[in-house]
């Protein structure tokens, strides 16, 4: 039948057969309308679409699914665009222009359709859509112009012309200027006239672009001027209109359609009030809660609008609605809108084939388009995805695209072009990623679905809205449809969101800055990890481990655990193994992936130890310093599989775990917090003995509800009758001063290794005599290590005591075969240690020790050093300058941070080739280390004995003292404010933990948070491939938390560099391809690299987004204010001014005009006033 139908066309069914449904589609026509209409129909056989992304992208399906041949035309930098991939044919257009300009050249859009047989020329949106020029040179040069007709568009176009057309119709408008204005000078007298507020807007193109509010007239130049530049930019034409600003209205538009026979329909309304900048963020249709009477009366305007213009092909009416159901007209897009899928899935009508087909010149009537027939079902939601930054004031972003998987499903609808791993978002064009359209039943099942959709997005490499996006949708006002075009600015709370942790990519972009430039933790010695996986023994799964000594601290509280201390018949041992042990052997490197991994064992078999060290001051530093990882979640994840047996940690008194004194509130808050995290047993000692020190630590640490073990740090011999500073008196004394403040355990902290047996014996006598109802840590426990991590500068081994003690009164009750296993672990766990193992400079302990005083823990530590520093062949020299250093600061008690100001101004006088006679005679004239001169100053406390004199006047020169406690002169530290500031500089994932971390270590922790924000949960790595990567070609699992593996292969690194000094690694996660690209730094000295602002330096401003310098308003040497305008930016089509952080002075400007900029680049340095 279809083939007689065709016959009687003069169409032969061959003729039919190449395009099935353009030859169908033409005979429909002639059938419907051959005698009956005068239209004149051209079937179009080819489209260019004069646009890029994912419009072009929407136009190239339509043609596809109508037999269509697609062209599509790119810019030099779009050269690699998703949008020419999708074309049936691309064009290179605009050779040398600028980015935006190459779309706004109409002669070369011209000639590329031209040379190339198009029929028609789709414009999209944005671009050229809106210019009547545009049209009209389609149509000079025989071009289908797929919308209105010139005379339309300019009408339409020209906002001043549309408020006239809109009058005569007898459509209400806002009002406002009758004719486009083109300098500030109009718009300034306008608003001196009329009044404010106003809201300035492009005259000939829309999207939010050259759009202000203004609402001081001494904005209104500076206002007109940007919106105009930006106008420029994207429409080709700075003019601008301005109209009154109608407070809190709801922004609704009407989607139309016409045709050359005068029939004009619409298909409903939209709603686009969620706007930021009067750029739509968030669409919905139909438009909820709208009065009947007003969707009527609405849609009727708009009809009768475009009628009396003869509006042909699609276009948008849009209107400002106010509380009190008054409707004005304020636009006419006469063209495609980005929002045009939301009328789409709730009409069932694919708007841009209507376009076509109307183009081609079929009726809405021949289209089955009449009013009657056209219904609006469920409600349809869209969602504009785009690579700008919401925590900072929407900041567009640019880079590739290192992860992309989008969110499908039933309901779901992406419209997009970029949208795909490895695409590179450039700072050159819009910052829309994909469009997310959801479809149900009524507004909460579409939000619904959205959030459902856009919570399955992972988009990695640049910053995303997606967060915010989440916040509107699950935000009751708009849930219940009663939103206005302030519903952004009004609900600041749509801004609180916790920040994707992108964790896999991060760690992917750690891994590969370890492949290309080394390890990122300094390696102490030439020795590699080892490559293997400590064996870990058996424990019962399900078991609850058997009841220890901190059940009963838990029950019974602190003094009924020291009781029951002093009460037990055997040898109780702490074990240092998780902390001591190894900041002797192994410079306290050890991470908490391997203590984790050996503790649930130790929970089991070691229930019944005192205690077991896991925390100090090394551990604070080096964790968060070195090893990237959060003291108090190792803490906290070892109480979680240890929880029978007391944690001990060494409290540095008023120093806390840092290297000098604090406000006194920081060390009682510290101690609460630990507590609170699972700490039981605080080891309180003060580096001097000094008391003032040691009795607020004692008092925090009661006041914390914690164990007091109060310790007297031993030095000298009290054994020998010649050695008068550090008596049996004087340790005597100290111990009735810490009992008497509450002490509950008494500690004898022997750092050095210095107490010999007979001196032993007199002062742990003399105590029990003194003190008969006080536990003695070191008479009724003692400090051991596992035997694989005991000896040499480490504590005895553990073994060797439980083996020797067996069958004696004091025996321990622990099972030698536990140990073995326990030790084996350690022994294979030590070797991923290798570049700090201490064994490979010192293979025995030193009876030298007895001379020079070294503590155990800084003995390796300082040997490091001395290597680091060029000293390693002179660590002789170094061991004999700290026993005279010590004796030039008077003989001090030397511990951590004591020993620490001790051994600097020993390797100070190595450096410099100084004995300590040359230190007396020449203090006045060297520059001491920072430590030593505080020291001096009395930051670390009074020492017994008090400052030698002269040489501490010498030090100082005039510098001012500390006399007493420092802390206690201090000002108290405001926790609320600093947690305040750290969730400024490092976001909203800041804990109570991090502020007491940079209350401690401010300097470090800022740099461990920067660290993690960067690379993530590092401390979930394998430590060998934590420390030197992984092997090319290996595959390794990371756990980031529990139901939560990764799988990751290591592919390739790619041996060419890009033109920013960048080298590709390759990845397989969890069986998709990833890379990184990470800077070669080796190879970036050699090529001129733009600097990055350095956040650590005040003053040093960077680009607040990738972009284009289009103006400098400073010069070096310039007095600014803070928030003074100094550079603008131009990008994405919008501008960005960069204004002063400060009051201050210019001092050097690192940009130049017309430069090229990619975020965070430094544009210039303020000196601070």
């Amino acid at each position: 039948m279809l083939t007689a139908h065709l016959g009687r066309l003069g169409i032969s069914a061959s003729q039919h057969v190449v395009c099935t449904k353009r030859s169908l589609a033409w005979a429909m026509r002639h059938m419907q309308v051959a005698n009956a209409s005068s239209i004149e129909y051209r079937p179009i056989k080819s489209i260019l679409v004069a646009n890029r992304g994912e419009i072009a992208i929407r136009v190239f399906r339509a043609c596809t699914e109508l037999g269509i041949r697609s062209v599509a035309v790119y810019s030099e930098q779009d050269k690699m665009h998703m949008h020419r991939q999708k074309a049936d044919e691309s064009y290179l257009i605009g050779k040398g222009l600028p980015p935006v300009e190459a779309y706004l050249s109409i002669p070369e859009i011209i000639r590329v359709a031209k040379e190339n047989n198009v029929d028609a020329i789709h414009p999209g949106y944005g671009f050229l859509s809106e210019r009547s020029d545009f049209a009209q040179a389609c149509l000079d040069n025989g071009l289908s112009f797929i919308g209105p007709s010139p005379e339309v568009v300019r009408k339409m176009g020209d906002k001043v012309a549309a408020r006239q057309t809109a009058i005569k119709a007898g459509v209400q408008v806002v009002p406002g200027t009758d004719h486009p204005i083109v300098s500030p000078e109009e718009a300034h007298d306008f608003c001196v006239k009329y009044g404010l507020p106003v809201m300035l807007k492009a005259a000939y193109g829309g999207g939010g672009r050259g759009m202000r509010v203004v609402r001081e007239l001494g904005e209104v130049k500076e206002s007109f001027t940007l919106a105009s530049r930006e106008a420029e930019a994207a429409f080709g034409n700075g003019a601008m209109f301005i109209e009154k600003f109608i407070e809190n209205p709801r922004h609704i538009e009407l989607q139309v359609l016409g045709d050359r026979a005068g029939n004009v329909v619409h298909l409903f309304e939209r709603d686009c009030s969620v706007q930021r900048r009067h750029q739509k963020l968030v669409e919905v249709a139909p438009a909820p809660n709208l009065d009947q009477r007003v969707r009527e009366a609405m849609a009727a305007d708009a009809v009768k609008l475009c009628k009396s213009v003869g509006y042909e092909n699609a276009g948008t009416v849009e209107f400002l609605l106010d509380n009190q159901g008054n409707y004005y007209f304020i636009e006419v897009n006469a063209r495609l809108q980005v929002e045009h899928t939301v009328t789409e899935e709730i009409t069932g009508i694919d708007l841009v084939q209507s376009q076509i087909r109307i183009s081609e010149g079929m009726t809405l009537p021949e289209l089955g388009m009449s009013q009657e027939n056209i219904t609006a079902q469920g409600c349809a939601i869209q969602c504009r995805v785009t690579t700008e930054d919401p925590a900072k004031s929407f900041r567009p972003d640019t880079g590739r695209l290192e992860v992309f998987r989008s969110g499908e499903g039933m309901g779901i609808r992406l419209d997009g072009a970029s949208a795909f791993a490895g695409a590179i978002i450039s700072p050159y064009y819009d910052s829309l990623l994909v469009k997310v359209i959801s479809r149900a039943s009524d507004l909460h099942a579409s939000a619904a679905k959205m959030n459902r959709s856009l919570r399955e997005f992972r988009i990695r490499g640049v910053k995303t809205n997606i967060p915010f996006l989440l916040n509107v949708l699950e935000n009751q006002k708009f849930l219940n449809g009663t939103i206005d075009t302030t519903f952004i600015d009004e609900h600041p709370q749509l801004f609180q969101f916790a920040p994707s942790q992108n964790r896999a990519q991060k760690l992917l972009n750690y891994l590969g800055n370890v492949l290309v430039n080394g390890p990122m933790t300094p390696l102490a010695t030439g020795l590699q990890p080892a490559d293997v996986q400590p064996m870990v023994p058996e424990v019962p799964s399900a078991v609850e481990p058997p009841r220890g000594f901190r059940d009963i601290l838990l029950a019974e509280g602190p003094e009924g655990f020291a009781k029951a201390v002093r009460n037990h018949k055997g040898l109780l041992l702490m074990d240092t193994t998780f902390r001591d042990a190894h900041q002797s052997l192994l410079a306290t490197r050890v991470r908490t992936h391997d203590l984790l991994k050996i503790s649930p064992f130790v929970a089991h078999n070691f229930n019944n130890l005192y205690s077991l060290e896991n925390w100090g001051g090394a551990t604070f530093d080096v964790a968060l310093r070195f090893l990237h990882e959060c003291p108090w979640e190792r803490l906290e994840r070892m109480r979680a599989l240890m929880p029978n047996i007391p944690f001990q940690m060494l409290l540095r008194g008023a120093n806390g775990v840092g290297y000098t004194s604090y406000p006194d509130n920081a060390v009682y808050k510290f101690c609460d917090l630990s507590v609170k995290a699972g700490m039981d047993i605080f080891r309180v000692f003060d580096s001097l003995n000094y008391l003032p020190n040691l009795l607020l630590g004692v008092d925090a640490v009661g006041k914390a509800g914690g164990v007091v073990e109060a310790a007297i740090s031993y030095s000298g011999d009290i054994s020998d009758p010649s050695k008068t500073k550090y008596t049996l008196d004087y340790y005597l004394n100290l111990a009735d001063e810490l009992v008497r403040a509450g002490t509950h355990v008494l500690c004898i902290k022997d750092m050095a290794g210095l107490l010999k047996p007979r001196a032993a014996k007199m002062l742990i006598s003399a105590l029990r005599d003194r003190h008969p109802d006080c536990a003695y840590a070191g008479a009724d426990a003692v400090d051991v290590a596992v035997d694989s991590m005991s000896g040499m500068t480490s504590q005895p081994s553990m073994g060797a005591v439980v083996a020797s003690l067996m069958g004696d009164e004091l025996d321990t009750g622990m099972n030698l075969g536990d140990i073995s296993q326990y030790s084996a672990y350690w022994e294979q766990a030590r070797t991923l240690y290798a570049p700090f193992e201490c064994a490979v400079t010192m293979k025995s302990g030193n009876a030298d020790v007895y001379l020079n005083e070294i503590p155990g823990g800084q003995y390796t530590n300082l040997q490091f050093q001395a290597y680091s520093l060029g000293l390693g062949d002179q660590f002789e020299a170094v061991k004999k300058a700290y026993r005279e250093a010590n004796l030039l600061m008077g003989d001090l008690i030397k511990v951590t941070p004591s020993s620490k100001v001790v051994g600097d101004l020993a390797q100070f006088m190595v450096q410099n080739k100084l004995s300590a006679a040359d230190v007396e005679a020449n203090a006045e004239n060297l520059s001491f280390p920072k430590s030593v001169i505080e020291f001096f100053q009395g930051y670390l406390g009074e020492p017994y004995g008090g400052f030698p004199e002269p040489l501490r006047s010498k030090i100082l020169k005039g510098l001012p003292t500390v006399d007493g406690r420092p802390g206690e002169s201090m000002a108290p530290m405001n926790f609320q404010d600093m947690k305040t500031k750290l969730v400024e500089e490092h976001g909203p994932r800041i804990s109570d933990y991090d502020v007491l971390s940079s209350a401690m270590y401010p300097q470090v922790t800022d740099e461990y948070l920067r660290f993690r924000e960067k690379y993530g949960p590092v401390d979930k790595l394998d430590t060998r491939i934590f420390l030197t990567g992984p092997k090319v070609g290996e595959e390794f699992e990371v756990e980031i938390e529990k139901g939560k593996t990764l799988h990751i292969k290591t592919l390739a690194m790619a041996e060419d560099l890009t033109p920013n000094g960048e080298r590709e690694v390759f990845f397989e996660l969890n069986g998709q391809l990833r890379s990184v690209m990470v800077r070669d730094q080796t190879a970036v000295k050699e090529l001129h690299i733009h600097p990055k602002v350095n956040a650590s330096i005040k003053g040093q401003v960077g680009a607040p987004m990738p972009g284009t310098v289009i103006d400098i308003k400073v010069k070096e040497g310039d007095e600014v204010k803070k928030g003074a305008s100094m550079v603008v930016l131009s990008a994405m089509k919008m501008e960005m001014v960069v204004q002063s952080p400060c009051d201050g002075v210019v001092e050097s400007i690192a940009v130049t005009k017309d430069m090229k900029l990619e975020g965070d680049d430094l544009v210039l340095t303020v000196t601070p006033k």
